[in-house]
């Protein structure tokens, strides 16, 4: 076994008698994505009391198909965090899935070919951004960043920079994928609930996601150790570009049309919900659970400012503010525990 996969089972050793020692309930209360949770049930309920109109069923069901639009995109932006990157390009890389997927859709073929095409390209910017981060060794800001112009410009360029609205045969089928629902939930949730399942469990029950974790933790440590970084790097972020063109996917179908400027700042968003649920930017911890609570939090007051009439210009500002309060709260309980250690 690798040092960095022992890293990982040494943390796992500690966790383990964190919990014997301090229960479970003390372990929950010094997770972030506990309070964050706290938070999002607090201000649902102040809603409930001070509005009509939040706890009605209606706004309920547009609540959480919303936020699992940007809870997907989340989860992969939180795999590359703990790696200790970024990905800046996700929103445009929803952008060209979903324009890759509608401009096929429009061509006359099913929605399955549609949709296998629009990963596909979503697979092909995560390719691109691993190469250049982990070979060429550019830094993933920049590189991120570039790839968010590039994968913008050919989704105009697939598009003529047009609207894309007519579906084809399968128009029906494939307006129902996002924008119905199954048992009462909407489908973009049961996606996400699907998502974080798969995820959630490699993250912290396989040797893949313990070699994430050993990345995050110490990358040339993982690199002496024998641990193909290269190779991990370039998945986490073909992970997170997938994630993202799914979201694509299913809020091109939700909306029943694709513009060239969907998913545009839709980055600080995502990220606002990683770092709120508690990933590090540093790199080394993070959990996917944290990064849904985090995106559940960001809807819920996002929705809360139009119920209660408050200009939506100020969404930028609470969600900016989320990101500070959550990296200074992160900060100084990494700094008790430097002290107590």
């Amino acid at each position: 076994m690798a040092r960095g996969e022992k890293s990982s089972v040494s943390s796992d050793l500690e966790s383990a008698i964190d919990v014997r020692t301090h229960g479970l309930v003390g372990q929950a209360l010094d997770q972030q994505a506990f309070w964050v949770l706290a938070a999002a049930l607090l201000a649902a309920v102040i809603l409930s009391l001070s509005t009509d109109a939040f706890a009605t069923a209606q706004n309920l069901f547009n609540v959480t198909r919303n936020f699992a639009f940007v809870a997907i995109v989340a989860i992969g932006m939180t795999a590359v965090i703990i790696t200790g990157g970024i990905d800046l390009s996700v929103g445009s890389t929803l952008c060209l899935s979903a324009m890759i997927t509608a401009v096929v859709l429009h061509a006359g073929h099913s929605v399955w070919v549609g949709i296998a095409a629009g990963l596909a390209a979503s697979l092909a910017v995560g390719l691109v951004n691993g190469l250049l981060i982990a070979w060429v060794r550019i830094p993933p800001f920049v590189a991120t960043l570039g790839m968010l112009s590039v994968a913008r410009s050919l989704a105009m360029v697939a598009s003529q920079n047009t609207m894309v609205y007519q579906f084809g045969p399968d128009h029906d089928l494939f307006v129902w994928l996002g924008g119905g629902s199954t048992l009462g939930l909407p489908n973009p949730l049961l996606v996400l609930l699907a998502c974080c399942v798969a995820v959630g469990f490699a993250l912290r029950w396989t040797r893949w996601g313990a070699r994430i974790m050993a990345v995050g933790g110490n990358e040339r440590a993982a690199v002496l150790t024998g641990l193909p970084v290269k190779r991990i790097k370039i998945g986490i972020y073909m992970l997170s570009a997938f994630m993202a063109g799914l979201a694509g996917v299913l809020e091109a179908s939700w909306l029943g049309g694709v513009t060239t400027n969907l998913g545009q700042s839709m980055e600080l968003s995502v990220i606002a919900a990683a770092v709120i649920g508690g990933a590090d930017l540093m790199g080394g911890s993070g959990t996917i659970l944290g990064a849904v609570v985090g995106a559940a939090l960001i809807e819920i007051i996002r929705n809360s400012l139009t119920l209660l009439g408050i200009s939506t210009f100020w969404q930028g500002a609470f969600v900016g503010a989320f990101i500070v309060v959550a990296v200074a709260l992160d900060s100084v309980r990494g700094s008790r525990r430097n002290a107590v250690g």
